[in-house]
């Protein structure tokens, strides 16, 4: 019997040593591990266990062993602990700073109860000497938090042994031998502290430290042959969970067979449900039609707008195949990519490149870029346009009188009638200050000087109405007509511009035609 104790101690002490060996391996090699923090803390434990326990079975009087065995617990139940957290950090995961703090309440209370045992017997209801023992070994009487702790160490030994199964499928090759180890590592000890809860093991000796033995072992061949935890495999569901781009993918028939979640943020209504249904069918659940982008060709490029949470986002559809080892495609990966705010400054650029800052109708660059692609148009199909040049009658006196406000309430007044009459071919812009510039295409100078009059009277009707004050507001018009050719558009321009100065002459308010423009 002594023998075997002292073969047991000796087994229990390599053990320790293996985990003193890992420990400062990881500490001087820190750098090169991702994880080196977690394996430090976690082979500290298991060194502080396996010595304590090795220098229990050596004590010879039940004092000693009982403090032993409080050295035991100062590594014993955090080592459950830390080997969850290694293993989910294995698996490219984390647990945010409460979830950490939680799962070290159970441990902590273990090692006060351990420490405090004599005071009130909830961890060992009652310890002694083992009788008719050639060498001295104690026996234990479980308690009530014995109970707890073994619970929640097993726990934490099945859950870190299931979230590495888990990964099996989605690790590549060349890591399976990582992976397997570590997944040995944990069912080692697992099945060794089942078997001595159920009080199968000779001499009801803890067989724990020994077979620790085994997984230091194995964790140093696993070190120095496939560079464990210096090279940490990240599974590619973490990968593909942790894209900023939300990602479908779909099967050879356009089938939805997974998405991100990313894509769940950028497309809440899409549910899990509907996965295996066809995407123009997803799409009609969603928004009521099929999906508004080319998706079975390879490198499209194409803008997406969505409504999210009562806001219009903008995403930028990119999509390419999936193939399989031989080449074939066998799916497709449609990417989404949030391009709201870029977008946003576009149209803002785009808004002071193109348009009036106060009026937002064109301003006088584009109409001048627009209005000569209709009289090039004009000129082509042999068709007439008309131009239709006006300003406010007596503007500076509204200024003056006002403020340069009112003033400017005036023009976007002047601007609001007019839409109501202008119809969407025809170009409308500020031509400057209080002067605005019409291109009616296909439209004969009679008909630019029925649009004008309709204008004018539209305006002399509504004044501008500044809280209980009315401000009549007058405009006087100038229309010149293409009629074929060589004119151009500032030829075209001045000729209204003639005309518009004709109608200040003739007392203003009123429309006059530039008579050259029918030559």
């Amino acid at each position: 019997m002594e023998s075997h104790i002292n073969s047991y101690i000796t087994l229990v002490a390599t053990s320790a040593v293996l985990n003193v060996f890992l420990c400062l391996y990881t500490y001087f090699r820190r750098a090169e591990i991702p994880s080196s923090k977690i394996f430090i803390l976690y082979t500290a434990a298991l060194s502080i266990y396996t010595f304590g326990y090795a220098i229990e079975l050596a004590s010879s009087t039940l004092e000693q062993m009982k403090f032993w065995t409080v050295v035991e617990y100062i590594g014993m139940p955090f080592s459950a602990t830390l080997g969850l957290m290694l293993m989910i950090q294995y698996t490219g995961k984390t647990l945010s700073k409460k979830i950490t703090a939680a799962l070290f309440v159970i441990p902590s209370i273990t090692l006060c109860m351990v420490a405090t045992n004599d005071f009130h017997h909830l961890f060992y209801k009652r310890v002694w000497l083992r009788e008719n023992s050639a060498v001295p070994l104690m026996d234990i009487a479980i308690g009530q938090w014995y109970v707890v702790h073994g619970a929640f160490t097993f726990s934490c030994l099945l859950c870190a042994c299931l979230i590495l199964i888990r990964q099996w499928r989605h690790t590549k090759k060349m890591y399976r031998r990582q992976l397997l180890t570590l997944i040995t590592s944990q069912i080692i000890p697992m099945v060794a502290a089942f078997v001595y809860l159920l009080g199968l093991t000779p001499n009801g000796m803890d067989p724990v430290p020994v077979l620790m033995c085994i997984t230091s072992a194995m964790y140093i061949w696993a070190i120095l042959s496939s560079r464990l935890l210096t090279i940490v495999p990240i599974a590619k569901d973490h990968i593909f969970e942790s894209m900023r781009e939300g990602v479908i993918v779909l099967d050879s028939s356009h089938r939805l067979v997974d998405y991100n979640k990313s894509l769940r943020n950028m497309l809440p209504e899409l549910e899990w449900s509907m996965v295996g249904q066809h995407l123009n069918d997803i799409w009609h659940a969603l928004a009521g039609k099929p999906f508004p982008v080319e998706y079975d060709r390879e490198g499209l490029q194409k803008d997406l707008y969505w409504q999210l949470n009562d806001e219009t986002v903008c995403y930028q559809v990119r999509t390419s195949y999936v193939y399989n080892k031989d080449g074939q495609a066998v799916g497709t990966l449609i990417m989404l990519i949030d391009i709201t705010e870029q977008r946003f400054l576009q149209e803002q650029l785009k808004q002071m490149a193109y348009f009036d800052g106060l009026t937002k109708i064109y301003n006088r660059t584009q109409f001048l870029h627009k209005g000569r692609e209709i009289l090039s148009e004009a000129q082509l199909n042999l068709q007439p346009a008309a131009f239709i040049l006006f300003d406010i009658d007596y503007f500076k006196r509204i200024n003056d009188t006002y403020g340069h406000d009112v003033g400017d309430q005036a023009i976007i007044h002047v601007v609001s009638v007019c839409n109501r009459y202008l119809s969407p071919e025809m170009l409308f812009a500020r031509y400057g200050g209080e002067e605005f510039v019409i291109a009616v295409p296909q439209a004969t100078l009679k008909d630019g000087e029925q649009l004008a009059e309709k204008l004018r009277v539209a305006l002399l009707n509504d004044p501008l109405k500044i809280q209980d004050t009315r401000i009549p507001l007058t405009s006087s018009f100038g229309v010149a007509q293409y009629n074929g050719g060589a004119d151009s558009l500032e030829s075209l321009l001045r000729d209204a511009d003639t005309a518009l100065y004709e109608s200040k002459r003739n007392g203003r308010n009123t429309v006059s035609a530039h008579a050259l423009s029918l030559s």
